[in-house]
Formats: C-alpha cells, sequence, structure tokens
C-alpha cells in the first residue's frame, strides 16, 4: 500500500528541493548581510555618540547676557 502511494504521489520533485536549497541559501546570505549591517551600524552609533560628548571641548567661563 505504501508503494502504490508513495508512487501515486510522485516521490519528491527535484525542482521543489532545487528551490527549497536555493531559499535556504537566500536565507543564509541575508542573516549574513543583517549581522555585517548591524555591526555597521553598531559602529556608527559608537561614533556619533563619541562626537556627541562634549568633554574634551574647553569652555571659558560662562558671562551674563547684555539685556
Amino acid at each position: 500500500m505504501a508503494k502504490a502511494l508513495l508512487g501515486y504521489v510522485g516521490g519528491t520533485d527535484p525542482r521543489l528541493l532545487a528551490e527549497m536549497r536555493r531559499l535556504q541559501q537566500r536565507v543564509q546570505d541575508l542573516e549574513s548581510e543583517l549581522v555585517r549591517i548591524q555591526a555597521e551600524n553598531d559602529m556608527l552609533a559608537a561614533a556619533a555618540h563619541s562626537e556627541m560628548t562634549f568633554d574634551n571641548v574647553d569652555v571659558p567661563q560662562a558671562e551674563p547676557a547684555l539685556t
């Protein structure tokens, strides 16, 4: 009975297997691109944060504004 059902269904289609492999490779490529972009974003965020700190800026004592 199982052989009859398998013969009727036709087993695995090579086109379906090829498409599944292609999609798995695409997912893998997208995941690696996501990791690369997240690392680049973290680097840019750290650079932007270091530019926003004013610890190394020498500011003279403020004078009162003239009114």
